[in-house]
């Protein structure tokens, strides 16, 4: 279990950043905290009215957003460009190299998460999906990674079946769940390996939790 108290901050407060790293993150070095499994990062980005990231180059790196409030403005050099809202789901595959812009254009603080997964194979072209409003029962593939995200969103007390999998990968993004014994809250994760016949229940409602299930 990983607490969201023991995250890396980083940010830029003055620029109106503000970011909670779950593994070792740029100047955050852990040698014990590198990666789990093929995912790099899961970083917690609250961005204030009209501040963001500016360009900026990836490469050789899958990355997966999830908006948890707000609205996400995103601009990159393949000629994208979009606003990712709660409940989407945005993928870009940076593949090659693609220079992206993140920004809150909107009226209100934005909060999302970004997780970063090492590709299985380095190069190709860079792409970016977004996918709408993704339902509880439909995953989202990245073989690219050999990794499927899930989304659950629970009421109190009830409960849910997470994949078995060689690893997985749980981040609470709000409400109280117990998870095999452990209550995990906002900000909280678990980091399992051989997972066989798991389920978690909300212990207070409503509860949203991002799910990974990794092959290796």
């Amino acid at each position: 279990m990983h607490r969201s108290e023991n995250r890396y901050r980083g940010g830029d407060e003055p620029a109106g950043i503000d970011t909670r790293h779950a593994l070792s993150f740029g100047p955050f070095y852990d040698p014990d905290n590198l990666r789990f499994g093929p995912i790099l990062a899961c970083n917690e980005e609250r961005l204030e009215r009209g501040s963001g990231f500016e360009e900026h180059p990836h490469s050789h790196t899958e990355i997966v957003t999830w908006v948890v409030e707000g609205e996400l403005t995103h601009r990159d050099s393949a000629g994208h460009s979009t606003v990712v809202r709660p409940g989407d789901v945005a993928h870009l595959s940076a593949a090659s190299g693609v220079r992206h812009v993140e920004r809150n254009d909107g009226t209100d603080p934005l909060t999302f998460l970004q997780m970063w997964l090492a590709p299985l194979e380095p190069g190709g072209e860079p792409s970016y999906t977004v996918v709408p409003g993704i339902a509880d029962s439909t995953p989202y593939a990245l073989p690219g990674a050999g990794a499927m995200f899930h989304v659950r969103r629970l009421t109190e007390n009830e409960r849910t079946a997470v994949p078995d999998a060689v690893r997985l990968y749980v981040h609470v993004v709000r409400g109280t769940i117990a998870l095999d014994g452990e209550e995990l809250g906002p900000g909280d994760a678990a980091r399992i390996t051989d997972a066989q016949g798991l389920s978690a229940v909300a212990l207070a409602g409503p509860a949203e939790l991002l799910v990974w299930e990794l092959a290796g």
